[in-house]
């Protein structure tokens, strides 16, 4: 059986089309214009629903709500996905209501009706031995400034667990145009991290030992970034104040951060690039994992909603049966 991107099996060879479809079809393609694609995946689909409605004993026109949702529960127990059943949705929807246009129906069936949720994948995070291996990789073809400061970069993103909105909104001290532009700051001698995160909120980052030396190796190496070297002294503007500068001096914007730390990793030997919100990922579950504490991970964060949080739970469970996949005795499977 022959499935195409919307999840429907294509029709038997020899099927005749219903003289209802065939006329909407004919309105698609003459007079809405849609691809040829587009009609085909429509023709499959409400071949599908006519097929349907014929074993249900009712003709197109008689089809009610009830049925609808019996049959994306098929659809859905014979493991099509949320999305294909949406798009068989979206299809029988449009099909309806020109049904509707043209008076043949008094209301249309599946208009209420939904596609079941997808399940949210879980998010993506490095096992501690990545997570230290990037951390500590260096570079030696990178000029010293530019190590020390995509050292100091993924320090804190794993480190801290911070957003690259975050991340680049940090100034290398506080000031009263940091507050007044909603930007953060270093603490070195607090050891913390003054953030602005989520709706303008502000929270507190302990800054760990690894973080504040490599903060310390990058602050004495930024003044050799090539545009910061007849730079006004910080203070004088957002660019000068900056915590991560590029090679003209100016604030380091996220896609640079994301290209950079995809370098990084792919020179470190990960087998996946890895990117900003990865590492604020690792440090969640890495930090729940061996402190079991939610609570704190929800503030480190700086999540409103402890729901939002509890995502990393399942990414705990999931290591923990992992663990107990590879280490039990019991838990070996008969294949």
């Amino acid at each position: 059986m022959n499935t195409l991107a919307s999840g429907s099996p294509s029709a038997p060879s020899g099927s005749e089309t219903d003289p209802l479809v065939q006329r909407y079809l004919d309105h698609v393609r003459f007079e809405k214009r849609l691809a040829q694609r587009t009609c085909t995946l429509y023709r499959l689909d409400l071949e599908r629903l006519t097929q349907m409605a014929q074993a249900a004993g009712v003709s197109l026109q008689q089809v009610q709500p009830t049925h609808i949702r019996r049959w994306v529960a098929q659809m859905h127990s014979a493991s099509r996905s949320g999305r294909g059943i949406a798009l068989i949705l979206s299809g029988w929807r449009g099909f309806y209501t020109w049904l509707g246009r043209e008076g043949l129906i008094a209301s249309n069936p599946v208009q209420g009706v939904r596609a079941p949720k997808a399940p949210k994948p879980l998010p993506k995070a490095l096992g501690v031995d990545e997570a230290v291996q990037l951390a500590e990789h260096d570079n030696p073809d990178d000029d010293p400034w530019l190590e020390a400061r995509d050292a100091a970069m993924v320090e804190l993103l794993y480190g801290c667990g911070l957003r690259v909105a975050e991340l680049t909104g940090l100034d290398v001290c506080a000031s009263d145009e940091a507050l007044r532009q909603g930007r953060g700051w270093i603490d070195l001698q607090a050891s913390e991290v003054q953030v602005q995160g989520k709706g303008s909120k502000r929270r507190t980052v302990p800054l760990g030992s690894a973080a504040a030396q490599a903060l310390t190796l990058w602050l004495a190496a930024r003044p050799q970034v090539p545009g910061l070297l007849n730079a006004p002294t910080p203070g004088a503007s957002s660019q000068s104040l900056a915590l991560f500068a590029g090679r003209h001096g100016t604030r380091l914007t996220a896609q640079s951060i994301w290209q950079r730390l995809k370098r990084r990793s792919l020179q470190a030997g990960l087998a996946t690039p890895v990117h900003p919100h990865m590492l604020r990922h690792s440090f969640a579950s890495h930090v729940l994992q061996s402190s079991g504490d939610l609570r704190a991970v929800q503030e480190l964060l700086g999540h409103a909603n402890i729901t939002t949080t509890q995502v990393y739970t399942r990414l705990d469970f999931q290591h923990l049966a992992k663990a107990y996949d590879a280490a039990h005795p019991r838990a070996k499977r008969k294949g």
